[in-house]
């Protein structure tokens, strides 16, 4: 089973180091060595920034590939119009286990990404910063970074600089969990589709991007865009990072031009000559198979156009030795554990989805595969946030990618594999994250909807329009424990009550021993 992945693993390139440079000469580069590498930057008015943007097409690194042109454009039309101050957010929240790019960039790189982020509010007139985080070491270089520019949250100053801590988990490095923390709530999804560049913190117009993007935009706007082009694609110019891990004998953070041949990356990380598949665009991605894999290259449109996707930047390969649906398997759990517990298609959805998945595996036949992409239909588009349509699609392309060994399931034979946990997906989150085992629920026949629940636990409990709760359960975190109790404590109508909840921690999947049939991950079912 792979150890988890470090903060800051390996860092390698291909070609000039854009992104990464100054790496081989120090660990972190302070303020004085960035300027020694990187040299100094001037202030771009919004327009001319904006169309460096969409010179060098630059899109959102994070996952979404949002056009960053079209997004600086229409925060500064909503904050004209509404005539207040914009902000501009830096999405540092890199949470899932099989990603580290972000990581390493505000670790090593931290004022790259500064660069950035002040160009955006310099050009937008913007008076406030906030850059979200999860982690201790990204925390720790952050607030060194900005220390080191004089910057900090002070009443009065001409831009207010600040760091938002929240918890290492899937649904916080949502652009609404993000928004809503950096507001004073919950870091979670507050189930209602808000643009940011409308209404964001504070209820302003705000500009919100990942960590690699602004980093982008600095190196984009030092080059200028002929120079920037000159890398990469026509279509999808410049360097990507992409964080290796899985089948790889060197996990690893990589810089590569867009183009480059993936299995030349998988080469450079050391995967195996055979592979099964490879995983692209980490737990919200989808699978290639062994064929497609070994064609692809690495952008953008290329991935989308054989079926896998850039996403958030990881690319996972499997060896031919362990089993793929197994490994997904235990992905489908980890996803399903990671749930907000705030709608019904992520909640109830996708636990559903992974027992799905564990029927088939132990033979169920045609009728548990059906029944696996009914479920997977039915949570997309419906969720709070994009957790249950990029988990849906994760699974959609699990049983896509590796059709014979899914054959070899249904019929009940089993593939003969072991699951060897290849995929990272040690718990690397604090304990105070990790699922109590408990659940709050309402009970409907005594509740009157005072509302007092949602003001002491907004994270579990939100109030629909008609002034009750929304979901009748929500999974309670170790962090809320005493907050629900409260909140069963002070209902007036004693309508809430805290309960064993045996689906909130899922039995560790035992690896399937050779030669093994159709019951042999049985004892995968949470």
């Amino acid at each position: 089973m792979n150890a988890p992945l470090p903060d800051v693993p390996e860092v390698r390139v291909v070609g000039l180091p854009l992104l990464t440079a100054g790496f081989d000469l120090v660990e972190r580069l302070d303020l004085a060595m960035h300027l020694k590498v990187h040299g100094p930057l001037e202030p771009l008015a919004g327009e001319h920034l904006a169309a460096l943007a969409e010179a060098v097409a630059l899109r959102g690194r994070g996952g979404a590939g949002f056009p960053f042109a079209a997004k600086l454009r229409a925060v500064a039309e909503a904050a004209i119009r509404r005539g207040v101050r914009p902000v501009v957010v830096v999405n540092g929240s890199e949470d899932e286990p099989a990603c580290r790019k972000d990581t390493v960039l505000l670790n090593r790189a931290p004022h790259l990404i500064l660069d950035g982020a002040l160009l955006a509010a310099e050009a937008l007139g913007a008076r406030t910063l906030v850059v979200g985080v999860t982690r201790d070491s990204t925390e720790a270089s952050v607030r060194s970074a900005l220390g080191e520019r004089g910057l900090g949250n002070r009443r009065g100053a001409h831009l207010r600089a600040r760091v938002q801590r929240n918890p290492v988990r899937m649904v916080t490095g949502e652009s609404s969990a993000l928004v809503r923390s950096a507001d004073g709530g919950p870091p979670l999804p507050p189930g209602r589709k808000v643009r940011t560049s409308d209404t964001g913190v504070g209820g302003a117009p705000t500009l919100l991007s990942n960590a690699e993007t602004f980093a982008q935009l600095a190196v984009a706007a030092r080059t200028g865009a002929d120079r920037y082009r000159r890398t990469g694609l026509r279509d999808e110019p410049g360097t990507v990072l992409l964080t290796l891990s899985g089948a790889v004998a060197r996990p690893m953070v990589l810089e590569v031009p867009t183009g480059v041949p993936l299995r030349y990356v998988l080469q450079l990380a050391g995967a195996p000559p055979l592979l099964q598949g490879v995983l692209t665009g980490g737990y919200h991605g989808r699978w290639l198979d062994a064929a497609t894999a070994h064609d692809a290259v690495v952008s953008r449109a290329a991935l989308e156009a054989c079926g896998g996707s850039l996403g958030a930047g990881a690319v996972l390969p499997l060896g031919a030795g362990t089993c793929p649906l197994g490994e997904s398997l235990r992905v489908a759990h980890w996803l399903a554990a990671e749930s907000a517990g705030q709608c019904g298609p992520c909640y109830l959805g996708l636990p559903a989805a992974a027992r799905g998945l564990a029927d088939v595996l132990e033979g169920g036949g045609p009728t548990a595969l059906e029944a696996l992409r009914e479920v997977t239909r039915a949570v997309k588009r419906r969720g709070a946030c994009k957790h249950p349509d990029g988990s849906a699609a994760f699974l959609e392309s699990a049983v896509s990618a590796f059709t014979d060994d899914l054959a070899a399931h249904v019929l009940g034979t089993g593939c003969g594999r072991p699951v060897e946990g290849v995929l990272p997906l040690q718990d690397e989150t604090p304990d105070a994250e990790a699922p109590s085992g408990r659940k709050l629920a309402v009970d409907w026949t005594l509740c009157q909807g005072h509302g007092l629940c949602a003001d002491i636990v907004p994270e579990l409990i939100q109030l629909g329009p008609d002034g009750f709760p929304s979901a009748a359960e929500a999974a309670v975190p170790r962090y809320s424990e005493a907050r629900a109790q409260r909140a069963v404590r002070r209902c007036p109508a004693l309508a809430l009550r805290v309960e064993e909840d045996p689906a909130a921690t899922p039995r560790a999947l035992q690896a399937l021993p050779r030669g093994r049939g159709r019951r042999a991950l049985g004892s995968g079912r949470p």
